[in-house]
């Protein structure tokens, strides 16, 4: 139940951050709309927004997977705009004097340049999704390792409580892992130009 929260809420904010970073970093008037609030809400505690948002959905999954999302979005929204924002200027003006258009110079220049960025988020982003899914079942659950957590430290059975840390660092590490293989793949130059500069 915690990876599937884990995983929704992570899809999601991803989603969002790559609508809205995306809006951002290209349309000035889009920034100084969205982005004053987008800071404020992110200086707001998420523990004290769990009980919320049990109110709202309930103790069930969408709950747990709002809380992911929620903490998740961040990350991957700043390193989206700075992503798109970090290409060079010199390609830019290149493509535009022999006639890009808009987006081709978004699909050819920005996209390229933002992913060493965007993966940088995504990694941040996933180890957070899980922390967000555990946070809201701490609060209202009736499955889950946040909720096995708080049984089995209600029942002071620290072996239980050491087993579920332990879980839950291994699914950490796993989904670290996992986009990092997704980020060789992907962004293979990268990769190879760190190796080049070391």
């Amino acid at each position: 139940m915690t990876v599937l929260e884990s995983l929704y809420g992570f899809l999601l904010g991803v989603a969002a951050a790559l609508v809205l970073g995306t809006a951002i970093s290209q349309v000035r008037l889009i920034e100084r709309t969205f982005m004053p609030y987008v800071v404020a809400f992110q200086t707001v505690p998420k523990v004290a927004l769990a009980p919320l948002f049990v109110v709202w959905f309930g103790f069930g999954m969408t709950s747990k997977v709002v809380m992911a999302t929620v903490i998740s979005f961040f990350p991957v929204l700043v390193n989206v705009i700075e992503g798109l924002r970090s290409a060079d200027a010199d390609r830019i003006q290149m493509l535009t004097v022999f006639g890009a258009g808009r987006f081709q110079v978004f699909r050819m220049v920005r996209l390229p340049s933002a992913l060493p960025f965007l993966f940088a988020g995504l990694d941040i982003g996933i180890v957070f999704s899980i922390l967000g899914a555990v946070v809201g079942e701490f609060i209202g659950a009736k499955e889950g390792l946040g909720y096995l957590l708080l049984q089995t430290n209600y029942n002071f059975d620290i072996a239980g409580m050491f087993a579920v840390l332990v879980v839950l660092s291994v699914l950490g590490l796993i989904a670290h892992f996992i986009i990092r293989f997704a980020r060789k793949r992907i962004v293979f130059w990268a990769e190879e130009n760190r190796v080049i500069g070391a």
